[in-house]
């Protein structure tokens, strides 16, 4: 009988594609994915707006569809369904939380992601309260850290990058591939483990927070290190976002240089948004297009990433020189990633820019909620001396190299490609 009931287990990839897709068909056969408001300047706004009644009917209805995704997942997974019904409640209570204080207008002028402050909740609970084992046991970040990137396929759409021009998509790809195998050598010149440089690179040359936690996903990563990752990403974006178009005009750059320069250099596109608008309006579109043009490449990166990882840290415990076959390769390697390419492939051909207008703002919110989620579970899961440990300085130094890399090699490139 147990036999015949573990048939139907999904392994957790398979999981998070069936119930990634579930979200996104059910939005484009007309489900009203409830969108929130956490935007608010002061006190009088936060009431207004945020802390209304039908502002957190909202957000408790937004729960009902995650909670429920949560507790099926945890079923077909064959994980333990009660402590999800009890933990997953208090880990959206923080989440909610933490998506209000990242709603605050001066937080957000500094570009302070929503996950910066659901991971720094779950660290300050970590770390100066006991958590109880049994919702240590509720938490579960790979699934809900895979479900938001098969959502976040559907914002990566091809045509949007096709109708912008051809030198965006020029400039990334060859910002994307000369800072990767950059940092990648750094990496691997200053002794850093090769997780951790694969997730360095790809956060450093792609977009920022979303090919970290594309990579970590790809390669099965370290979810301590990817929150480090993720933490200088995030950091390290405030100074760039003031002092490079200051940079730009001290160097009496065009606008369009400008703009492809902030594009292919500042890592989360929300910071590229920001800085491009204290530029001009030229500025902020190519900006804008160039770093589409790298989340495109997102999807094909963290395939390859996959096939390489799979191919050469996943040998036979009992054949150490043998490589995998085929077969094996295809048995370990992320079905997410194949999840989130088609839904990529899906929006970008197959679904109208009506529809894709009318569904892509809950999407969003989701997507955005599902990583939120499942970074205050990595949070209240770690602690400070893991996250920065002895070791800690080796990946900073190589984050920072391949900062400095990347901010020269695109100004050459932009201005080659766009003066």
């Amino acid at each position: 009988m147990s036999n015949q009931k573990s048939t139907f287990t999904l392994t957790e990839d398979w999981t998070v594609v069936v119930y990634g897709f579930l979200i996104i068909i059910l939005a484009l056969l007309g489900l009203k994915i409830p969108n929130p408001t956490f935007g608010w300047k002061d006190s009088s706004e936060l009431f207004e707006k945020v802390l209304t009644l039908s502002n957190l009917t909202t957000i408790t209805s937004l729960f009902i569809i995650v909670y429920a995704i949560a507790i099926l997942a945890a079923k077909t997974l064959g994980k333990d369904v009660l402590a999800t019904i009890k933990g997953f409640p208090i880990v959206y209570i923080l989440t909610t939380f933490a998506l209000v204080l990242a709603g605050n207008a001066f937080l957000k002028n500094w570009n302070l992601e929503a996950v910066i402050f659901s991971l720094s909740i779950g660290l300050i609970i970590s770390n100066f309260l006991t958590v109880p084992e049994w919702l240590k046991s509720s938490l579960s970040t790979e699934l809900l850290v895979k479900i938001g990137l098969v959502i976040l396929g559907t914002s990566v759409i091809f045509g949007d990058i096709l109708k912008a021009g051809s030198l965006g998509l020029i400039q990334a790809l060859l910002v994307v591939v000369s800072v990767w195998y950059f940092s990648f050598w750094v990496a691997k010149k200053l002794g850093v483990d090769e997780e951790m440089a694969i997730m360095l690179s790809s956060a450093v040359s792609i977009c920022g927070v979303s090919a970290a936690i594309a990579t970590s996903g790809a390669i099965k990563g370290n979810s301590k290190k990817l929150s480090y990752v993720i933490s200088l990403v995030l950091i390290t974006a405030i100074p760039m976002i003031i002092f490079m178009p200051f940079i730009a005009k001290a160097l009496n750059l065009s606008e369009e240089v400008t703009g492809a320069w902030l594009g292919g250099t500042i890592d989360t596109t929300g910071a590229v948004i920001a800085s491009g608008t204290l530029v001009g309006e030229t500025a902020l579109k190519i900006s804008t297009i160039v770093k589409f043009s790298q989340n495109v490449l997102l999807g094909l990166a963290a395939f390859a990433i996959s096939i390489y990882w799979t191919y050469t840290n996943n040998q036979s415990e009992t054949v150490k020189e043998a490589k995998p076959t085929l077969g094996i390769i295809w048995e370990r390697f992320p079905k997410f990633v194949i999840g989130f390419i088609a839904a990529s492939l899906l929006f970008s051909f197959f679904v109208s820019s009506e529809t894709i207008n009318e569904v892509k703002g809950g999407l969003k919110s989701l997507q955005g909620l599902w990583f939120a989620l499942a970074f205050t579970s990595i949070g209240l899961e770690t602690k400070f001396s893991d996250l920065f440990n002895a070791e800690g300085k080796k990946p900073l130094y190589v984050f920072l190299i391949a900062q400095t890399f990347n901010v020269f090699i695109t100004l050459a490139i932009a201005y080659l490609l766009f003066d």
